[in-house]
């Protein structure tokens, strides 16, 4: 790459790259003939351009090559817009980056790729990053060197899965069938089925294994008291056979949220139905299990930085209705 500083006299020639715009061409533009032709019915007195020599790759074909080489599964390129490669969900699911491969693809003063945050939830067509060669032109070697790293971004299919609901508070039935609409609606945002909202008044272990037994391959569980060391589902859940991951996660709001496994179901709690309407720590976990994330004690401990879940942090959660508020299910 050759940059030159051409002074009115001198002929641009086709092939040469524009580095700033003139007239009606605009800046990157590789000449062609006809834009030589032009240049000459325009008044300038100055032309910066870029002289392209062998091994050099134009920013649009580089782009293209860069962009293709940061997408991995479920991440379809999108065409060139606002300077550079749109990188887009092909499907709804959790968006997954590879940090360390990031971090080494974007130690180039020439390419450039950005991500939404890992673990960010997207629905079709959204735009979860973007390349972009930053000069007009690049190097054949440094687009390689990116397509040898390989896929920087992913997006995560969430899984369809049958979910069960046990209610361990006194309802009257149209508080229950106000928490089955709005528990049914999230599940479905992920392709999933809520097939059982059961009141517990009773055994509630034995509730509990019923519904796995029954295929539940996640049991949400409401009106739990977690600060009460008697609280009956918490000896519930122990007559179960659960191992609990974690008392309370360091989300907020949400922090009285656990989550436990049952026979390779993961199970997770909340205090109340109410909670469940909202936008809270349930609405962080919950799309993580159904796309098949296994919630470990140290994943749980990990959730503290970033975890205050205020309303510039909203970004969080599903957007389960568009033009809502992301989280939320505005009536």
């Amino acid at each position: 790459m050759k940059p030159r500083l051409l002074h009115k006299g001198d002929e641009p020639r086709a092939g040469m790259v524009l580095a700033r715009g003139v007239g009606p061409l605009q800046k990157g533009a590789v000449l062609a003939d006809a834009d030589v032709a032009k240049l000459r019915e325009v008044d300038w007195k100055e032309l910066s351009i870029v002289e392209m020599e062998a091994g050099d790759v134009h920013e649009d074909a580089a782009g293209r090559r860069l962009a293709a080489a940061a997408s991995g599964e479920g991440v379809t390129v999108q065409p060139l817009n606002a300077g550079s490669w749109p990188l887009a969900a092909r499907h709804r699911g959790l968006v997954a980056v590879d940090a360390a491969r990031l971090a080494e693809l974007n130690d180039s003063d020439d390419l450039a790729v950005v991500t939404l945050p890992h673990g960010q939830i997207v629905i079709e067509d959204e735009v979860a990053g973007r390349a972009k060669i930053v000069p007009f032109v690049t190097r054949e070697e440094e687009v390689r060197r990116a397509e040898r790293i390989g896929p920087v971004l992913s997006v995560r299919p969430f899984v369809r899965m049958r979910v069960a609901a046990l209610v361990q508070e006194n309802l009257d039935d149209a508080s229950l069938e106000k928490f089955r609409a709005a528990f049914d609606e999230k599940v479905r945002f992920f392709g999933s089925e809520l097939s059982t909202v059961r009141r517990v008044t009773g055994d509630l272990a034995a509730a509990l294994r019923d519904c796995i037994a029954a295929g539940a391959q996640v049991v949400a569980m409401a009106g739990s008291k977690l600060m009460d060391p008697l609280d009956p589902v918490m000896r519930g859940l122990t007559q179960a056979g659960a191992r609990v991951e974690k008392h309370g996660v360091p989300l907020h709001p949400g922090t009285l949220l656990w989550v436990a496994n049952v026979d390779g179901a993961p199970v997770i709690g909340a205090p109340g139905c109410a909670l469940f309407s909202r936008a809270t720590a349930f609405d962080v976990l919950l799309p993580r299990l159904l796309a098949g994330e296994k919630l470990s004690r140290a994943t749980l401990a990990q959730l503290g930085a970033g975890g205050l879940l205020t309303k510039e942090m909203s970004f969080r959660f599903p957007p389960y209705r568009p033009g809502a508020p992301r989280g939320e299910l505005v009536p």
